[in-house]
């Protein structure tokens, strides 16, 4: 699954040749990470492996990368690469083509999660969307399938065929399988997968009771009209050659709702960024692993969050709130006219003088001085109300008398921004509004009260 490099490849610098140099090895395996708080086990330990740490980004980068150097090694004539896919292993296909300056187009389903049918075009992948599982199915004359047969009978196209060739399995029997048993220093007692194409659990239990009859394999699979992408219902799995339920000890189903609840539990109580089908390995797990002392289980955990931020927003909508409507500050409607406004307002009959504001003033009309506070301190008027006209503006009605028709005498520094205020007041509502013409100059310089 390895090929040569321009120079030796140390892994304790991690400086390589190529970024295929990264692909998992028995001297640079994916982690295992123990799960402390979410088993509830006192005795079992539990170990997540995080294959999100292939250069790709999940398990079937091994895949993937076995698939080509096994065609390779046979000597197949490879120019365009195309293959049916739920989306990992096209992700890994196209990765490694790219790397080996092949073409590649894949065949999916159109429910695949957006994110992942995005990343396929970003990696140049010629994309065929159709309907379909989100898991291809063989053996059905249309869908992902058929399109890439169809494709691959081509001149120069070759399907790799990830569902029947053996080069998928042998990829875990090489690389998976032995990690496990180097990281556990060959005490797993148990390994647990989903069940996709069943490359996984087929390749690394093969090794794995090779080393050591009683390691348990257990499978787990999602229930009929799942949506979990990447993983096969029991019926769909005997389509595929490689679902050997006899090399299992035990086969589990998990619903939809534990999985993605379980997926929710991992990122906020392990901080294991977990996709689904990682959740449903984890939920078959912990329903079939033993409490007791000398367990070590050892739970395949495919690929990260990221590429399935679609499916937790269906299945978990309370992590994805509507946002919050802010309301806008009610529109003014003289907004659109309010200079033509202003202009008939300012010769009209509401704009009065100061000796006729002091009459209506001192006779019960609501004085209302629309200047900054700062502005006050120069000069006030008696019994006015500081209400200042960008607080007017936003709907503020703080001093402004409860009735529509009390009547309102609006005053400024020199009678421009009182003028605003009379408009803003009428749309309001009010209707009995004055504005003093040359606002509170006007108003000291005819000797009017005011406060010291």
């Amino acid at each position: 699954m390895r090929w040569k490099t321009r120079g030796v490849t140390d892994h304790s610098l991690r400086t390589y040749d190529s970024i295929l140099d990264l692909l998992p090895s028995a001297e640079n395996p994916t982690p295992i990470v123990e799960l402390r708080h979410i088993t509830g086990f006192t005795h079992a330990k539990v170990y997540a492996k995080l294959e999100w740490y292939n250069p790709f980004g999940a398990v079937k980068d091994r895949v993937a990368a076995n698939l080509i150097a096994d065609a390779e090694a046979r000597g197949e004539q490879l120019e365009t690469l195309v293959e049916p896919t739920s989306g990992n292993t096209g992700i890994g296909l196209a990765m490694v083509s790219n790397a080996r300056k092949y073409k590649f187009a894949a065949t999916m389903s159109n429910e695949i999660p957006a994110e992942k049918r995005a990343a396929l075009r970003l990696f140049g992948t010629d994309l065929y969307e159709l309907t379909d599982a989100l898991c291809p199915m063989p053996g059905q004359p249309e869908g992902a399938m058929a399109k890439a047969a169809e494709l691959s009978a081509q001149p120069g196209w070759k399907q790799l065929n990830q569902y029947k060739n053996a080069a998928n399995p042998q990829a875990h029997y090489l690389s998976t399988g032995p990690e496990i048993w180097r990281q556990t220093e060959g005490k797993v007692t148990h390994f647990v997968a989903s069940l996709g194409t069943c490359g996984t659990i087929t390749g690394t239990g093969r090794f794995l009771k090779e080393r050591n009859a009683d390691v348990k394999v257990i499978g787990v699979h999602p229930g009929e009209g799942h949506d979990i992408p990447g993983v096969r219902s029991k019926r769909a799995l005997a389509l595929t050659d490689f679902f050997l339920p006899d090399e299992y000890d035990a086969v589990l189903e998990i619903p939809d709702e534990e999985t993605y609840a379980l997926a929710r539990r991992l990122h906020q109580e392990e901080s294991i960024i977990a996709g689904p089908s990682s959740a449903l390995a984890l939920a078959g797990a912990l329903r079939e692993i033993p409490d007791e002392p000398g367990v070590i289980a050892v739970v395949i955990f495919p690929d990260n969050a990221f590429k399935y931020i679609s499916s937790f927003q269906k299945h978990l909508p309370d992590l994805f709130p509507a946002p919050e409507v802010v309301p806008a500050t009610p529109s003014n409607p003289f907004a659109e006219h309010l200079e033509a406004a202003f202009a008939l307002a300012k010769g009209g009959p509401d704009v009065i003088s100061v000796t006729a504001a002091a009459e209506l003033a001192a006779a019960g009309s609501q004085i209302i001085d629309v200047r900054n506070p700062g502005e006050l301190k120069a000069v006030s008027l008696t019994e006015a109300v500081n209400l200042p006209l960008p607080e007017l503006s936003k709907g503020v009605t703080e001093g402004l008398p409860e009735d529509l028709n009390a009547p309102i005498i609006t005053i400024c520094a020199a009678g421009t921004r009182s003028l605003y205020a009379l408009l803003l007041l009428k749309a309001q509502g009010y209707t009995n509004v004055k504005s003093v013409e040359g606002g509170v100059g006007a108003w000291t310089e005819a000797g009017l009260p005011v406060s010291a």
